[in-house]
């Protein structure tokens, strides 16, 4: 149960003074439906409203508050023309403008001959000074509560920044006091406030420096956030390693089969992480590993060799993959290799239905199937394993914990590795992967091409296209991905059906496009007739970014390359350069380009190693973007910035594994308040984990 200390927190935004059924939607659609959710919702800057000079002296482009004598009202007579209020002080006057202006309404707020304290934007305007819409009209005796540093909130359509402002203070001066979960000796050291503090001093600045990612304020909510999610990685982890495995031996009669029907040997990086995961399945515990490798370092073949020693000692094994495109070039890669050796391997995808599926399904049960691929179809209900024992999740990122449990569920002591072609940042492998352990595939195998990859304007497409002309008539096939479309009215389908139009024009036939709206089938299609010749260039989205696998495809255009994140980038270009074709990559960007996306295309040219990728992509855009998706199952974090707070970081990560070894189920006095932190941060799972023992 949460504690009830917290209940103010977790109510719903609707119990705050002034949020009703109308106002809620938009605060839902800021920061969250909840009381928390705005606590966390944090100033991006402030305006200093302490500035009050006389009006002959207040200059242009500055925030002022003055205090002034309302004069005359002049109603526009036109929508077109704003309507003006005159007033003065003892050294000159101005006038207060409003578009679309209610008679009304400015006349009550700014009677005629009485004084008003008027904040805002001051302009000079044909020798005269104006301020545009006010922020604040008030009367004289509330002057000091004008007069101060005022926070600056990110908002949407449907709220004014005065309303957010105010239900925020609100919301903070509903937040219980809490209890001290720091550790007495580093709390000091950091000379931090407390946790009540902290939230004033951002919600409530004093000035602009309280509001700085870097101020203490800041850094102590961020290391809040970052010890709830290290402790209760290490808590889950901790339990992991109590759950009974079984031990499984290395594979001595499958495994040199399968070996020698490759047409390659393992390099060094696949022979140690293959290894590492032997070393794992030994043990008597529960293997949960990570296995990440660049885009066509071998992940596939090092999967199968270690479902291979669950195989030969009498179970089952499992590969799931995020998509059937996916899933199908598994199938294509594993079936092969291991048919020689007697094996039966099965595809099950949401496509299969009726009696095809049934016969699946009963043979998977009866232990007739030896390894299974598919997609989420794998741990469906009726879904029934003889004996699961090993099971592989690929692009780990795709699913969430909860998926990699529904399939452990369906076996006795699972093994799990999960893969990913996205190489992780070493900070993000802390805070997203911290419940396991992890191995590195750092070399490509032998016979992979460089890619050289050039960056190009835009206003150079007619080179391009003449350029992909000459490279088709010689034989090359090409991928053209087409940009990421943001907030607009265009769609990304609508670029890609654009840009098909005029290759086809360009080119006659031999032109394909897919993109995600397509169902199974028909995208099937389209990728088989070019990975077959049929076509020479296929006009794609996104969908091919992970797991195509075309040999022949040497070229791949990426338009509008400075829309794509780093690992994107990184990702598409690794769809070329897998055969023995010498392949580039060419990146088109719109000018002028901003600084970061200039830093991105010099990385991309720069280097082809994942890893280093993955650690400038971290450093560019934050932890929040990385893995190109924000919805990418890694935890998003609302008070910690991974590339400004990583010190504070490896700083959570220590004193959580101190907890641990002192007071592992959390009854001492810093222990409770752990637990009110864990609650507080939503890590609630942890504390289920300490319940159930």
């Amino acid at each position: 149960m949460r504690p009830s200390l917290l209940n103010p927190l977790f109510a719903p935004i609707t119990t705050l003074a002034g949020i009703g059924p109308k106002l809620a939607p938009f605060y839902e659609r800021l920061a969250g439906g909840r009381v928390v959710d705005l606590l966390w919702h944090l100033p991006s800057g402030v305006i200093d409203r302490r500035f009050a000079p006389k009006l002959a002296e207040a200059p242009a482009g500055k925030v002022a508050t003055i205090t002034v004598q309302i004069e005359a009202h002049f109603p526009s007579g036109s929508p077109k023309r704003p309507y003006r209020v005159r007033c003065s002080d003892e050294t000159g006057f101005a006038h207060l403008v409003f578009f679309h202006g209610r008679e009304d309404w400015l006349r009550r707020q700014l009677p005629e001959g009485e004084w008003r304290v008027i904040s805002g934007v001051v302009e000079h305007f044909n020798d005269g000074i104006q301020i545009t819409h006010p922020d604040h009209i008030v009367p004289v005796a509330e002057r000091e509560q004008v007069m101060n540093i005022e926070p600056v909130y990110p908002l949407t359509g449907g709220l004014t920044a005065r309303m957010v402002a105010k239900t925020i203070r609100a919301a903070v001066d509903q937040a219980p006091q809490m209890p001290e979960w720091q550790d007495a000796a580093w709390f000091a050291r950091n000379a931090w406030p407390s946790w009540h503090q902290a939230l004033d001093s951002l919600h409530r600045p004093q000035s602009e420096q309280a509001v700085i990612e870097d101020s203490p304020a800041r850094r102590r909510l961020a290391f809040d956030e970052l010890l709830a999610n290290q402790l209760a990685l290490m808590m889950v982890r901790a339990h992991m390693r109590k759950l009974k495995g079984r031990p499984i031996a290395v594979s001595t009669h499958l495994r040199p089969q399968v070996l020698a029907a490759l047409p390659f040997t393992l390099t060094a990086a696949q022979t140690r992480s293959l290894a590492e995961i032997d070393a794992d399945m030994a043990e008597p515990l529960r293997m949960l590993r990570l296995l990440q490798g660049d885009v066509g370092s071998g992940k596939t073949v090092v999967a199968l060799l270690a479902m291979l020693n669950a195989v030969e000692a009498g179970a089952q094994a499992a590969l799931m993959a995020p998509t059937e495109i996916l899933a199908r070039q598994h199938m294509e890669t594993i079936a092969p290799l291991v048919e020689g050796a007697g094996l039966r391997v099965a595809l099950l995808t949401g496509r299969d239905k009726g009696k095809a599926r049934d016969a699946i399904l009963a043979d998977l049960a009866a232990g007739h199937i030896h390894i299974i691929i598919g997609t989420h179809a794998l741990f469906q209900e009726d879904v029934a394993y003889a004996d699961l024992a090993f099971a592989v999740i690929d692009e780990q990122h795709r699913f969430g914990v909860h998926q990699r449990l529904e399939l452990a569920s369906k076996g006795q002591a699972v093994d799990m590795l999960v893969m990913t072609a996205t190489p992780i940042p070493r900070t993000l492998l802390l805070t997203s992967y911290g419940d396991m352990d992890a191995s590195r595939l750092d070399e490509k195998p032998p016979g992979r091409q460089p890619v050289s990859t050039r960056a190009l304007p835009l206003s150079r497409m007619d080179e391009v296209v003449d350029g992909i002309g000459r490279a088709v008539k010689a034989g090359a096939r090409v991928y053209w991905v087409c940009p990421l479309v943001e907030d607009s009215e265009t769609s990304d389908l609508a670029a890609a059906e654009e840009r098909h139009r005029h290759l086809s024009q360009v080119f006659g036939d031999g032109i394909g496009l897919v993109h995600g709206k397509m169902k199974g089938p028909a995208k099937d299609k389209v990728m088989a007739d070019f990975a077959a010749g049929q076509l020479s260039v296929l006009v794609a989205t996104t969908v091919i970014e992970v797991g195509v696998n075309v040999p022949e495809a040497t070229i791949m255009v990426i338009e509008h390359a400075e829309r794509f994140g780093l690992a994107q980038l990184h990702q598409l270009r690794g769809r070329v350069g897998r055969g023995s074709g010498a392949s580039s990559c060419l990146l088109l960007y719109g000018a002028p380009l901003s600084e970061n996306a200039k830093a991105r295309l010099e990385i991309m040219r720069a280097t082809e190693d994942g890893f280093v990728i993955a650690e400038e992509d971290l450093r560019l855009r934050g932890g929040g973007e990385i893995l190109g998706t924000r919805q990418s199952g890694l935890p998003e974090f609302k008070l910690a910035d991974l590339a400004l707070h990583g010190d504070l970081l490896a700083a959570a990560r220590d004193d959580a594994a101190l907890i641990l070894a002192r007071d592992p189920e959390l009854t001492s006095e810093r222990g409770q308040a752990l637990r009110v932190l864990l609650y507080l941060f939503e890590r609630d799972a942890a504390v289920h984990t300490l319940r159930s023992g």
